[in-house]
């Protein structure tokens, strides 16, 4: 190996070594939890903490785009000095979004049970307007719905989408607790980018919205026909890192939903099982010379 080449290699290692994918999950949890937090003042005169968590977001973005920067700019030199064929390992923000939480440590045996979930129907009701499905009817000796890993239940619903079954989409969502729904919008953005890149060809821009627009919109209200149309419109501009539309303030729910099935969407435009969002799973190949037309059925 030349003296170039194994520079090469050191800075794609260095490239590829950037906590990129942790910072980007990081700052979708925080605007989570913000717009969560956000939802529930208007109950309140307490800002209870809203401020700082925008303060943490905006910290993050710029922690973000200097981590990108700095990785275009590797790219970039290495383009340069003809080391540009032999590509890194690609972005794994979304395998890291997709990586199960660190379990928290379990309490004493002697510690009171935590308090239930306050949340339930408040998600249940939501889910119930935006899919049209009811919850199933309560049962003496029926179980709470539970907390579910938010990866598993990414990919539950993706596959469920694939299929046009809102009764199973709604089934799916009122079995979950309102924080494990909720958890879903801290997921998805990384999956969502790769997807539309992989959908596109490139990585999506500004000019794509429009196309991303006419290839998820139809399908998308066939499922959640009780959707304000802003909710889909806000995560294709973030997706495509283009300004957001202004408006109400909507549901926390509604971009959790959203995106759930935006993401089963895409999943079938290209062709993919769900299983492919296992971060396990072999990355899945990009050729941009083939890339799918986002008119274009899977």
């Amino acid at each position: 190996m030349s003296l170039l080449q194994e520079l090469g290699a050191q800075l794609r290692a260095t490239s590829d070594e950037l906590p990129t994918g942790l910072v980007t999950v990081a700052m979708e949890r925080l605007r989570s939890a913000t717009e969560l937090l956000n939802w529930v003042r208007q109950t309140s005169v307490d800002p209870i903490g809203v401020p700082q968590l925008g303060n943490a977001v905006e910290h993050a973005e710029h922690a973000a785009a200097a981590l990108r920067l700095a990785q275009d700019a590797i790219t970039a030199y290495l383009a340069a000095v003809g080391l540009g064929g032999d590509p890194g390992t690609g972005d794994r923000d979304w395998r890291e979004a997709l990586k199960p939480a660190d379990e928290p440590a379990p309490p004493p045996p002697d510690a009171a049970p935590p308090p239930p979930e306050k949340l339930g129907s408040w998600w249940r009701k939501r889910v119930e307007e935006l899919t049209g499905e009811a919850p199933p009817a309560a049962e003496p000796a029926a179980p709470e719905p539970g907390k579910a890993d938010a990866a598993e239940l990414l990919r539950r619903l993706a596959g469920g989408v694939r299929s046009g079954d809102r009764a199973r989409l709604g089934r799916d969502l009122h079995a979950v607790s309102a924080s494990s729904g909720l958890a879903l919008s801290a997921v998805t953005p990384p999956v969502l980018r790769r997807l539309a890149g992989d959908l596109l060809g490139h990585e999506p821009r500004a000019d794509d919205v429009g196309r991303l627009r006419s290839a998820t919109t139809g399908r998308v209200k066939s499922l959640l026909p009780g959707a304000p149309p802003a909710v889909l419109e806000t995560l294709i501009a973030r997706v495509c890192r283009a300004p957001a539309p202004e408006g109400a303030q909507t549901h926390p729910a509604d971009s959790a939903v959203t995106a759930s099935v935006l993401t089963g969407v895409l999943l079938a435009r290209l062709g993919r099982d769900a299983s492919s969002l296992d971060p396990a799973a072999p990355e899945p190949l990009r050729e941009p010379d083939r890339a799918r037309k986002p008119g274009n059925n899977a």
